[in-house]
Order: structure tokens, then C-alpha cells, then sequence
């Protein structure tokens, strides 16, 4: 019997999700970006990570022709970057947060991480292709990270705060 599409949605959504925004430019220099979570370490040799993107975004193109590509982990604080990348038909990249990074590629000099990669493979993923990159290049700030559970953006509680309510 096949799994009921609310159900498994409902599901997924009570697993806590890593918040990024992923970024490549194409060959004319137009910048495109997109907001993810479906986000993971894949292979430490060689270091490899996966992002999956919708077939049907408008972002899909040029995402998988790219040679290169930034992820960039969010910060606690940066779920209004987050929603403007998951918005279609505005120019996400306006607002003027997005500077060179590694690569000189487009990214948040505030995220809490950046990991540049080189396309390694692309994968299909039923609706979904997966995106896996070679890692080039890392960043890793000293700020907490923005996570999505239950539909709502939300941060890591500190160890120091889970052992007084554990």
C-alpha cells in the first residue's frame, strides 16, 4: 500500500532540518540561489556533501550545468534570508547581503557555515535531483545555525541548557 503523501509530510516535518541557502553563478555571471534543507555531510574521503533541489524550480537549470556552487548555513537570526530564497518571481539577491565568498562564489559572510563545492555528480531523486559537491572550500563561523522543525525556523538549544532540563 503506498504511503499517504499528508502523512509522510507530516512525518518528515517533525525531523529537524538544517536551514541553507545554496548559490552559483552561470556562465554569464547571473547569480541563482535557492533555500534548502534537505542539506548533509555525504563522504569525509573524499569530502563530499549533498543538497537536493525540486526539479520543477526555476532555479533547477542552472544549478545543474553549474560547475561550482556555495552553501551557506544560516544563522539563528537569518530566516528572513531564508524565506526571500524560497520566494519565487522577486530578485533574491537585492537586498545586497550577498558578497563574493569562497570560489567567488555569493554568500553570507554572517552564516554560520560555507561550504564551496565543485559539482561531483548529479543524481536523481524522484521529484527532487540531488545535488552532491566535492568540497573545495569551508568557512566556519562561530555563530548558532538556523534549524526547521514542525514548519517553524528555530535554533539548537546549547548543551549547557539541555543538561539542566535532562
Amino acid at each position: 500500500m503506498p504511503v499517504d503523501r499528508l502523512a509522510f509530510t507530516r512525518t518528515m516535518s517533525r525531523v529537524p532540518a538544517p536551514v541553507t541557502v545554496a548559490t552559483t553563478a552561470d556562465a554569464s555571471g547571473r547569480r541563482w540561489g535557492f533555500t534548502g534543507s534537505s542539506f548533509s555531510s555525504l563522504s569525509l574521503d573524499p569530502p563530499l556533501v549533498l543538497i537536493c533541489l525540486d526539479k520543477g524550480a526555476s532555479t533547477h537549470g542552472a544549478f545543474t550545468s553549474a560547475r561550482h556552487f556555495l552553501i551557506n548555513v544560516l544563522a539563528h537570526d537569518q530566516s528572513d534570508v531564508a524565506l526571500r530564497f524560497a520566494t519565487s518571481g522577486v530578485d533574491r539577491f537585492e537586498a545586497g547581503d550577498m558578497t563574493p565568498c569562497e570560489l567567488g562564489l555569493p554568500g553570507l559572510p554572517e552564516a554560520a557555515a560555507r561550504i564551496a563545492c565543485t559539482t561531483h555528480e548529479i543524481l536523481d531523486g524522484g521529484d527532487h535531483s540531488i545535488l552532491v559537491g566535492r568540497v573545495e572550500a569551508t568557512h566556519a563561523g562561530d555563530r548558532a545555525p538556523l534549524v526547521y522543525s514542525d514548519r517553524v525556523f528555530g535554533r539548537p538549544v546549547p548543551n549547557d541548557q539541555m543538561a539542566a532540563t535532562g
